[in-house]
């Protein structure tokens, strides 16, 4: 399989920031090569999450998720590196901490399913989509 130069978002969520974890995880994926292409932190509005979270909109999640999400600041990070889809979700670990594997970000530190540290794109085609919403006129180093 051929390896592929990509950009993924990556967002640190509330409970990261406010433990005190943004740098360890920040080390984590520069640690395994991937650079920054861009990186801010904000307290996101309810807008750019409902559009970000759109297609969970019918979840009974939904809810608790977007008001989790605008509880405090979060970073917000364009990745860049070879296969830097699938590699920082490998280093986030599974999606509910219980399954994460030790070492993983979430396996290391997450403490519930929704306060779960991180969020990666999942494909190729949503890093670009959630790309655009986070930085729609800003440039990509």
């Amino acid at each position: 399989m051929d390896r592929l130069y990509q950009q993924t978002l990556v967002i640190i969520k509330p409970d990261a920031v406010k433990r005190g974890l943004v740098g360890e995880i920040i080390g984590r994926y520069e640690q395994k090569g991937l650079t920054i292409g861009n990186m801010k932190c904000l307290k996101p509005s309810l807008e750019i999450l409902s559009e970000h979270y759109s297609e969970h909109v019918n979840q009974p999640f939904f809810k608790k998720l977007i008001e989790f999400m605008s509880s405090g600041e979060v970073v917000v990070m364009v990745l860049e590196g070879v296969d830097a889809v699938d590699v920082v979700r490998s280093i986030n670990g599974a999606t509910h901490y219980k399954n994460a594997l030790p070492g993983t970000i979430r396996g290391t530190f997450a403490l519930d399913i929704t306060e779960n540290l991180v969020h990666g794109s999942d494909s190729s085609i949503n890093a670009k989509r959630e790309i655009e919403i986070w930085f729609r006129s800003e440039a990509i180093l």
